[in-house]
């Protein structure tokens, strides 16, 4: 919101600074985000000044050009060369001297002593278009009245210069939504130290003229439009509006129009009360009715746009037909016009709900909805009434032809609020002096009515909508006092808690940057989606699926059983757009429902961690070769997630498996649960999302992996000081032996010297029977306090050996 620095004086006579009232502002609560100038004209016409041609004689070397000399005061004359052909000795003239800097719409040039074909020249008569005071190039501005050279343009053409705070106003503070709401919280602060008031302008001259143009008004629901009052001005003169009040607007963002919008648009940024003027002549039957009409209505609103009413939608309604979206938006047909010289002004209370509601309904947002949504002062309608009025009698002329009509059949109450002095103290947590809290409160227009040692009993004005309770007097009492004037205590009072471990948010860091550090991209889907993806499905159930009852639409009409569903959606998303290399992550819940259960049991949910990868792993570059993404990526960056948190993978069992989303898969299972499964998506699951390259994903229970983390220590030992030895054994084996077999084998049998143990080949066809493999496994030997010998190597080798002839028939080839 912007808020004018000149325009807030009008309401408050203060010397303070802008810097200064940014300050004040700021530490009661409207926030200042920033301070913009303003300039009627841009430049503000600095360095022009009034000058005096002196001579004028045609240049020697151009036929279209002028020598003059000028006085521009200060006993300066100053050689011109002019190019006007309206130019001649004693005009008086707009001089822009050397150095001054002219705006053509986003573009400046600065004056500069030059010469013009021989003959110097030390500045530039200006024409009206060129300084921005017009549009005409004709010739230069020929001033008539006789003003002293040297006198500032800026003087002479009254350029306006302001400063403007823009407000960062929360939804709670439409109080405030005006220039006056401004200027009476910041007089409230004020107040604690100097005797001042916001004030209003005066409307106690208005009067009825006649009684020339009555309309009568109905209102048909009073819940939806609580007050209505207008009144009618006739023989208005539609025009330009006066420059003051064109900078006024301008200065705030919007643009003038004509005198009677612009009039209308002025009192609303300073009262906070929305107006509407429509065209008498084209209120049929000479009736307001303000009533909902049938649903679907067509309707045409100021943009031009036809609208499809619902029967909810309060109307500002003639006899025949709907004018205006009350509160809203008008209509088309029924505004002010050119030709205009009859109106009816509005000023009304409506319903902030049925206002929002319409607004949101119709995809609207005016500043007049923005106000009456968040509930204007019931109180101010009148005075807004008149105060437009007389500016339109000053501005446009006109009369005012009938009497006020104001319908308020329930006036709105002002709040009634009880206050504890203890209170007071126990939520700021220092005590203030009572008659602090009294200034204050006053100051706040909250009035006293009853007072004893321990209770204020207060009556809050209706326009504070967000002062009801008696929290919402004592945050107001602390925005005046100021929360810079609270002291810090000596103590610190809180509540100590045991922290759970392992720290969920430390554990999901650490692993977010492994992933991250590795190319992965977090994302974060919506726990929305279709339930049709878990329908056909063998690894999803439809009747386990939480389903909303009032979807947004198909597409978000259940909670998701898995984060694999707005995985593929990012991922197809990124495909279509040709990033087809994918390493993505995202933390996310699974949500099911179980309707053998009661009450809330029924829903459950587990937070899961997914991997997913598709594409290439590593691009070309010019020194490597571009790298699929494949299974044992997908493993080994979920492998070493395991590891990190302090598993051991080899007591771990694990199983190979497919189903409709896994063609190739592997699960792991740790005490019963599965902890993590894994692989190739099935072509069945990508299709469905029309994903046509290959995808790796990984699900992992992190709610079951961080319950059984915390039995995990992650311990820390110094680098061994003895060398490790490395064997290697090609055995023959049936097919059917899994490798994790073997590894587990060799470590059982050597349980402190075997360090490791890889397979780094396995070959099938010639040369191999039918049924069997070759497997090619390295092994590490080790012992951390001495050197090896040959003979502890080739005995734990012999060892190994015969585990796997016992135990798998396997024979080294």
């Amino acid at each position: 919101m912007k808020i004018s620095y000149n325009w807030l004086k009008e309401y408050l006579k203060t010397e303070l600074t802008p810097n200064e009232i940014s300050i004040i502002l700021t530490d009661i609560g409207l926030e200042v985000e920033g301070i913009e100038k303003f300039e009627s004209v841009k430049g503000g016409l600095k360095g022009l000044v009034i000058g005096k041609v002196l001579t004028c004689e045609k240049h020697p070397d151009a036929d279209k050009l002028s020598k003059t000399t000028v006085d521009v005061g200060n006993n300066t004359i100053l050689p011109i060369v002019c190019g006007a052909p309206n130019v001649a000795a004693g005009q008086t003239v707009v001089v822009a001297t050397v150095g001054t800097i002219l705006y053509s719409g986003d573009d400046s040039f600065t004056i500069k002593k030059s010469k013009i074909r021989g003959e110097e020249s030390m500045g530039m008569i200006c024409a009206e278009d060129e300084i921005g005071m017009g549009n005409s190039h004709d010739g230069i501005m020929v001033i008539i009245e006789e003003i002293p050279t040297g006198t500032p343009a800026a003087d002479y053409f009254k350029i306006d210069n302001d400063l403007v705070f823009e407000i960062g106003l929360t939804p709670n503070r439409v109080d405030a939504s005006s220039h006056f709401g401004v200027a009476r919280d910041l007089a409230a602060y004020i107040q604690q130290t100097q005797d001042i008031k916001a004030e209003k302008i005066s409307v106690k001259e208005y009067k009825k003229d006649n009684d020339n143009l009555k309309i009568e008004v109905e209102v048909k629901d009073n819940d939806l439009c609580p007050r209505y009052a207008g009144v009618t001005i006739s023989n208005i003169e539609i025009k330009d509006s006066p420059d003051w009040m064109k900078n006024r607007l301008k200065a705030i963002g919007l643009s003038p129009i004509n005198n009677i919008v612009d009039i209308t648009n002025y009192v609303l940024h300073e009262t906070g009360q929305p107006l509407h003027a429509f065209d008498a002549a084209k209120i049929a039957g000479n009736k307001i009715v303000v009533t909902t009409i049938a649903d679907k209505t067509k309707f045409t609103t100021l943009d031009e746009a036809e609208r499809e009413l619902s029967d909810a939608d309060l109307m500002i309604c003639n006899a025949q037909e709907p004018m205006c979206m009350a509160g809203v938006f008008g209509g088309l047909e029924s505004g002010v016009s050119n030709t205009t010289t009859n109106i009816f002004l509005e000023s009304a209370y409506f319903n902030p709900v049925s206002v929002r509601k319409t607004a949101k309904r119709h995809g609207l947002n005016t500043d007049s909805s923005f106000r009456f949504e968040r509930g204007i002062d019931p109180n101010n309608t009148i005075y807004a009434l008149k105060r437009a009025a007389l500016l339109i009698k000053e501005i446009a002329g006109g009369e005012i032809s009938s009497d006020i009509i104001d319908i308020y059949p329930n006036p709105i109450e002002d709040f009634v609020v009880e206050v504890k002095y203890s209170n007071i103290t126990r939520l700021i947590g220092e005590e203030i002096n009572k008659e602090t809290i009294k200034n204050i409160l006053k100051g706040l227009e909250i009035n006293i009515t009853n007072e004893d040692e321990n209770c204020l009993t207060l009556t809050v004005p209706a326009y504070r909508v967000d002062v009801q309770r008696e929290a919402d007097v004592i945050e107001e009492i602390l925005r005046i006092y100021g929360y810079n004037n609270i002291g810090i205590p000596a103590t610190v009072h809180s509540t100590l808690q045991n922290s759970v471990k392992p720290d969920v948010e430390a554990v999901n860091n650490l692993v977010a940057d492994y992933l991250s550090s590795n190319g992965f991209n977090e994302i974060m889907c919506n726990s929305l989606t279709k339930h049709s993806y878990c329908e056909n499905s063998n690894s999803f159930d439809v009747e386990k699926s939480v389903k909303i009852l009032n979807p947004l639409s198909q597409d978000l009409n259940a909670m998701r059983q898995s984060l694999i569903f707005g995985v593929l959606e990012s991922a197809i998303y990124n495909i279509n757009r040709r990033n087809g290399d994918l390493k993505l992550f995202e933390f996310g819940k699974h949500y099911q429902f179980d309707s053998s259960k009661e009450g809330l049991k029924k829903y459950s949910e587990e937070v899961h961690l997914a991997l997913f990868a598709t594409g290439k792993r590593e691009s070309a570059n010019w020194n490597t070769q571009a790298v699929d993404a494949s299974f044992y990526m997908i493993k080994s960056y979920a492998e070493n997630i395991l590891e990190r948190l302090g598993f051991d993978i080899d007591s771990i069992n694990s199983e190979y498996f497919n189903c409709d989303v896994f063609s190739e898969g592997l699960k792991y299972i740790l005490n019963g649960k599965v902890i993590l499964e894994l692989g190739i998506l099935s072509r069945k699951m990508v299709k469905k999302f029309d994903i046509k390259q290959e995808c790796f994903f990984a699900d992992f229970n992190w709610d079951a992996i961080l319950k059984a983390a915390k039995k995990n220590k992650v311990s820390f030992k110094e680098l061994p000081k003895f060398p490790e030895v490395k064997r290697d054994l090609a055995l023959l084996i049936d097919e059917k032996v899994k490798f994790a077999d073997l590894k587990k084998a060799a470590h059982k049998m050597e349980k402190s010297l075997l360090k490791k143990v890889d397979l780094f080949d396995i070959y099938q066809g010639k040369g191999i029977e039918e049924g069997k493999k070759s497997y090619a496994m390295s092994f590490i030997i080790q012992d951390e306090n001495k050197t090896l010998t040959d003979k502890q190597i080739d005995k734990i080798m012999s060892k190994i050996q015969n585990t796997f002839e016992r135990e798998f028939d396997a024979k080294l080839r």
